[in-house]
């Protein structure tokens, strides 16, 4: 028979180096013993007790396929690029509408081709300058609000990021507005350091349409006095031009600040889009700003026809 406790050191021996198998579809776990008996205990087999396991669990886990998974990275990937990330904050279809305006201005009024791209180019960078600066002001602001396609507000780009490329692009659009000659390339930067300067200033108030109206209102006389290097000097804009562009900023404010009004208003905001859309309703507002920038657009297009944009 052997010794009792020499068997007790064998059995627990074979225990911990035999393997588990599940048993039919109970899915017990179980370890033969020296005698052949079944003992129930852990996987580790330090201690031996009862155990039942699901036989699901028992079952390697099944790995989806690789292929999807790569597919799906890859696109998260792509949506949280710091380019496409930029893109988003730099308000691109303002910024793309607003240079193809201007650059068609440019051709209604005779200038060449290379003209007209450069004219377009610069505006564009700067309309990029002016969204990527407003969206890193009002960050924090639209974190507070949830603003939806915000990637500064949900941290999906960081701030130094924003800052270096808004860095880099005022690098490029200043030989590209000089480009247009010294006094345009200066009439166009000082129209966008306005803009700028609206970004924080004046924007909460009763005169917040006021930067707009100055910033649109330098437009004319960066076309007016545009020409090819930066030694031209053209002619200054016609008063009613520029009285006319500014008004153009004006609409474009109200139409810019509809989207805002109720976190502007939670705020505590009191700008007079704000206070008309109080009064009429932010359908409405919407209406007359519309059909109001549309009927000063129609008058630029007259009054360049008939008069041009230069005395």
């Amino acid at each position: 028979m052997g010794f009792p406790g020499r068997r007790v050191v064998d059995t627990a021996r074979m225990v911990k180096t035999q393997r588990w198998k599940r048993r039919g579809s109970t899915g017990e776990a179980t370890a033969k013993t020296a005698d052949g008996t079944a003992d129930q205990g852990p996987l580790d087999g330090d201690t031996l007790t009862e155990a039942t396991l699901d036989s699901d669990a028992l079952s390697p886990p099944v790995s989806p396929s690789p292929e999807p998974q790569r597919r799906a990275a890859g696109r998260l990937r792509l949506r949280d690029r710091a380019p496409v990330l930029l893109l988003q904050a730099a308000h691109p279809r303002q910024a793309l509408l607003t240079g193809l305006f201007v650059g068609a201005a440019a051709a209604v009024s005779g200038r060449p081709t290379r003209e007209v791209a450069v004219v377009f180019a610069t505006v564009l960078v700067g309309q990029v300058i002016l969204g990527w600066h407003n969206d890193l002001v009002d960050r924090r602001r639209d974190a507070r609000h949830e603003t939806p396609g915000k990637p500064l507000a949900d941290e999906r780009l960081d701030p130094g990021t924003a800052w270096f490329a808004l860095t880099c692009a005022v690098l490029l659009v200043v030989p590209l507005s000089i480009t247009s000659g010294v006094t345009a390339g200066s009439a166009y930067l000082l129209s966008l350091v306005v803009g700028l300067l609206g970004n924080v200033v004046l924007r909460k108030g009763f005169f917040s349409w006021l930067p707009w109206a100055l910033s649109y209102g330098l437009i004319p006389a960066f076309l007016s006095y545009g020409g090819w290097g930066g030694e031209f000097e053209g002619d200054p804009p016609r008063i009613l031009m520029t009285a006319l562009f500014a008004a153009l900023g004006v609409g474009v404010h109200f139409l810019r600040a509809l989207w805002g009004l109720v976190p502007d208003n939670e705020d505590g905001w009191t700008y007079l889009p704000l206070k008309l859309g109080l009064r009429l309703g932010a359908t409405r507002l919407l209406i007359l700003s519309g059909v109001y920038t549309a009927v000063v657009l129609l008058l630029i297009v007259f009054a360049a026809t008939y008069s041009g944009l230069a005395q």
